[in-house]
């Protein structure tokens, strides 16, 4: 595949622990592995321009060393990836140990980061000895404040609400020549948001939504509403009422291993689709 123009590329779809997750015994994470389902990395969307020679991915996963492979097989530009970080939860940052001096040993990797998180990486090991040792250089960047990646991609952080006992949470919208996303992982409810995701939905041409978990009754024996994720099943419920073309940009991200639209041939998949929506797929490349 030969890559001329700014795009996206889906590198992951999975939540914080991977697909199949480890130590997972049950029919979830070992049946459809058996039928060549997976393995799904943690949730990541690489940023792309060969024109400036330069690559970014959001968050930095624990599947950051096959999500780099995937990412230099599919858009091979020299040198190590920029990152923007969502938060500080295990799934959305725990890769940036590869760039220590016992892995890459990478040199002023710029990090895009909201205040909460740059302490966050400041002020506790080993994160904070990347930053003394210069294999990172945090950018402090603001809610709603849009800044440029390149010439002709432009970010602009959101605050999301999440469980943020480490840091502030963060959506990213990136608009690029032509075409703009939204990629946001993790959020407690919808009801939340200020502005509406209704609203964010408006501004871009595609959403990658938080799609943790189909329904309440997924893990049994636990209260799902303590994981604070909204449900795919309400989600639909929700965005039912919006036009095709609104309800056709929804791509869900960051399923749970227990998650039955992690199988491409699920009924769970099946009514995501009746629905309007999709199943965000790990290797899309998307045009900006």
């Amino acid at each position: 595949m030969s890559i001329n123009s700014p795009c996206a590329l889906v590198l992951g779809t999975a939540q914080d622990g991977g697909y199949p997750q480890a130590g997972c015994k049950a029919s979830c994470c070992t049946v459809p592995a058996s039928q060549g389902i997976g393995p799904l990395y943690s949730s990541a969307l690489a940023i792309c321009d060969p024109a400036s020679k330069q690559r970014w991915i959001i968050d930095c996963t624990p599947s950051f060393p096959q999500q780099f492979a995937l990412l230099e097989e599919i858009v091979p530009l020299d040198g190590v990836p920029g990152f923007l970080l969502t938060h500080a939860h295990i799934g959305h940052y725990t890769g940036l140990i590869h760039l220590g001096r016992e892995v890459l040993n990478a040199k002023g990797v710029e990090v895009y980061v909201l205040a909460g998180m740059k302490a966050f990486l400041e002020n506790n090991l080993p994160w904070k000895e990347l930053v003394s040792e210069g294999n990172i250089v945090l950018r402090l960047v603001e809610p709603g404040a849009e800044f440029d990646l390149a010439p002709g991609i432009r970010i602009t952080p959101h605050l999301v609400p999440h469980r943020d006992e480490y840091s502030e949470t963060a959506c990213f919208q990136v608009d690029g020549p032509e075409h703009s996303l939204l990629w946001l992982p993790d959020i407690d409810a919808w009801e939340a948001m200020s502005p509406s995701i209704e609203e964010r939905l408006e501004d871009v041409d595609m959403a990658f939504l938080d799609g943790t978990f189909f329904d309440a009754a997924e893990i049994p024996g636990r209260d799902i509403d303590s994981i604070a994720h909204p449900c795919i099943e309400d989600s639909i419920r929700r965005f039912s009422g919006l036009p095709d073309a609104e309800r056709k940009k929804i791509r869900f991200i960051h399923l749970n291993h227990t998650n039955p639209a992690v199988q491409p041939q699920s009924s769970a998949t099946a009514r995501v689709e009746q629905a309007g929506h999709s199943i965000a797929c790990q290797g899309d490349v998307i045009a900006l």
